[in-house]
């Protein structure tokens, strides 16, 4: 039974320690023993509290919890691992400076964690070589795994906040609209190509380091503010319909060279491939199928509003208007499943994530901006 004990404690300092290397070192999207679950189980929990309207304002908090949870595992799981190795070995390999030695089992966890920081932080000490050898590996696995976490968290926040960012510069792109069709306004005024080439590449390029960082640092899923461009599904969102709207409403003689550069290329996979990774790991659900009878006929409308705003800012758009709806209800088809599931997955509507596509139809659900543009 004292060595079942510690062969335990042992495979519990050592899944710890795997799941630190996968999860902080490795940096890989869904590869950790312990972090993974922990932070889906955590989010499943905070959606199910029955928060009412304070919902999105619970729901924000998640993210935070999930790397304090995760930090109080590592800890709590490697002192316990390091007591049941020492259990056995109280009053014997390892005694009190003073007085009687204790040999319950809290005592262990207590000398275990102790050791975990600086050898001799209690009044325990290793009598034999082994534990000796023990008290020094806990020491260096210790300082080894703050030293990781905090690094870890710092990494986490920096790339939290370059999400953010974008978010926050494409919706100030769209003036506050989140409708991409202002946004491509705004990025070639007065049909000037040229001109906002470059802050379309800009975008791509951003666009290209949310996905990685939601690939290195998976938890980012997790955490939700309560506007909704700093949420994932707006952006891409954004960004796959401003690429679509390229493709299909502007003019090949001139902007071909636009639809054919790499910048939208660039900017139409990376938000492709972040949308569509979030949605492989994270969520349950598969998306539906796209680009059918139900949803076409409102993506047609979207696409012609688009183009009225879109020839206002002097944009060349195409000759054929029924040829570009049908491409853009294509391409709209390959993404808009995809936002669609993982849209509610974060608890957003799709009014919020997407409030260009259902004011055509319904008017009086046209948002003040909407009024503005058509009185523009």
């Amino acid at each position: 039974m004292r060595a079942l004990e510690q062969v335990f404690g042992a495979f519990l300092m050592l899944t710890v320690l795997l799941d630190v290397f996968l999860t902080v070192l490795y940096a890989r999207v869904e590869t950790g023993v312990l972090s993974h679950k922990l932070a889906r189980l955590t989010w499943r929990l905070f959606r199910l509290l029955p928060a009412g309207r304070y919902r999105p304002t619970v729901l924000s908090l998640c993210g935070p919890a999930i790397l304090v949870l995760l930090v109080l595992t590592w800890s709590v799981l490697l002192a316990v691992g390091a007591g049941l190795i020492i259990h056995p070995e109280l009053g014997s390999g390892v005694r009190a400076s003073s007085g009687e030695t204790p040999t319950d089992l809290l005592t262990a966890v207590y000398v275990g964690g102790s050791s975990l920081s600086i050898v001799g932080a209690s009044n325990f000490a290793p009598q034999t070589a082994a534990m000796k050898v023990m008290f020094l590996f806990n020491s260096v696995v210790g300082t080894s795994v703050i030293s990781l976490t905090l690094t870890y968290l710092m990494q986490i926040y920096a790339a939290l906040r370059e999400r953010n960012a974008l978010g926050l510069k494409m919706h100030a792109m769209s003036a506050e609209t989140g409708d991409s069709a202002e946004l491509l306004a705004r990025l070639f005024p007065d049909g000037e190509l040229s001109g906002g080439y470059n802050n379309l590449s800009e975008l791509a390029g951003e666009m290209a380091e949310a996905k990685e960082v939601h690939h290195f640092y998976p938890v980012l899923f997790y955490f939700r503010f309560r506007e909704p461009y700093y949420s994932v599904s707006r952006t891409t969102l954004l960004a796959l319909d401003t690429v679509s709207l390229i493709k299909s409403a502007l003019a090949d003689d001139k902007a071909g060279w636009v639809k054919k550069s790499a910048s939208v290329q660039q900017l139409w996979s990376g938000s492709l491939m972040l949308v569509s990774t979030l949605d492989e790991t994270f969520l349950d659900q598969a998306p539906g199928a796209g680009g059918d009878a139900i949803a076409a006929e409102p993506w047609r409308a979207r696409y012609f509003a688009a183009l009225q705003r879109l020839r206002q800012a002097g944009l060349p758009l195409v000759a054929d208007e029924e040829t570009g709806a049908e491409l853009y209800v294509t391409l709209r088809g390959r993404w808009d499943p995809l936002i669609a599931t993982l849209a509610p997955a974060m608890a957003y509507s799709m009014d919020e994530i997407d409030p260009a596509t259902s004011w055509p139809h319904e008017p009086e659900r046209r948002p003040p901006f909407q009024e503005r543009l058509r009185s523009a």
